[in-house]
């Protein structure tokens, strides 16, 4: 008898202190989607209002080259909207990190701050963010995006994007990166590396993962409209259904037909 509650003794101070970090993880992550997810909102409301308005101030925003300031305010716009969108997706790993952190910590081994393998899973879809930018302006060049809110013009361009983005659905490489992200436990089983450079480096990895296998659901949004709110929390909502369903890989080929039958209609539309 003694034993067992000499045992209860001592994991009860453990599990205080893991309930603990949970909550503030939990905080902060929670900090960071809703502070994104408003500022995505605020400008995709504003925009939507001078959309409205329509116009010369559309016409010109339609034809003038984009300046230096404007690609810096497209790209901090992307980096926030991929935080509105992937972080809460990868809340269950960002979490489960924390907690096998803090149980190795009481084993004598170094701690790492969360943030840590956050900044490594963000400093991915940052890198993605140029090049959704990128995009955006070479789009933008060329005269295929309609409007201020960022819609593509063209039935070929909306069309193929929706193609390719159903047809990678069916690919080995989408359900080999979709695979890393429904088992976090599995990821930090085979991937953990000891110190900040070991979180880094594991955050890097995870999102190099989430962005192989989303990033071309976000080119959905050249034919959505990038400013789009809507179509941003339906694709937001479909990738956390894909990554924390059990049935996920089900859930992304039926949407990868769906999306494959809508191209053939939006490419039937450009030509009639």
């Amino acid at each position: 008898m003694g034993i067992t509650l000499n045992a209860i003794q001592q994991v009860r101070p453990l599990e205080a202190v893991l309930s603990r970090d949970r909550l503030v993880v939990m905080a902060g992550l929670a900090a960071v989607i809703a502070l994104a997810w408003a500022y995505t909102a605020n400008l995709a409301w504003g925009m939507g209002n001078m959309d409205v308005g329509g116009g010369m101030a559309i016409s010109v925003a339609n034809t003038r080259a984009w300046s230096p300031g404007d690609f810096v305010a497209q790209f901090a716009m992307w980096i926030v909207m991929m935080m509105a969108m992937m972080v809460p997706s990868a809340a269950p790993m960002v979490l489960l990190f924390s907690t096998v952190n803090r149980r190795r910590q009481e084993q004598e081994k170094p701690y790492v701050p969360t943030s840590v393998f956050l900044l490594g899973y963000l400093a991915l879809w940052t890198g993605f963010a140029i090049s959704a930018t990128l995009a955006q302006w070479g789009l933008h060049q060329a005269a295929l995006l309609s409007s201020i809110m960022g819609e593509s013009s063209s039935a070929i361009l909306g069309g193929s994007l929706l193609l390719a983005a159903g047809l990678y659905q069916w690919t080995p490489l989408k359900y080999a990166c979709l695979s890393h992200c429904l088992s976090p436990l599995g990821f930090l089983m085979t991937e953990w590396r000891e110190g900040p450079r070991g979180a880094l480096a594991m955050g890097l990895k995870h999102g190099t993962y989430c962005v192989g296998c989303c990033w071309v659901l976000m080119g959905l949004l050249f034919v959505t409209g990038v400013m789009n709110l809507a179509w941003v929390a339906i694709i937001a909502g479909f990738v956390l259904l894909e990554k924390l369903f059990p049935k996920g890989q089900l859930v992304g080929r039926a949407a990868g037909l769906a999306l494959i039958g809508l191209a053939g209609w939006t490419y039937a539309g450009g030509l009639s």
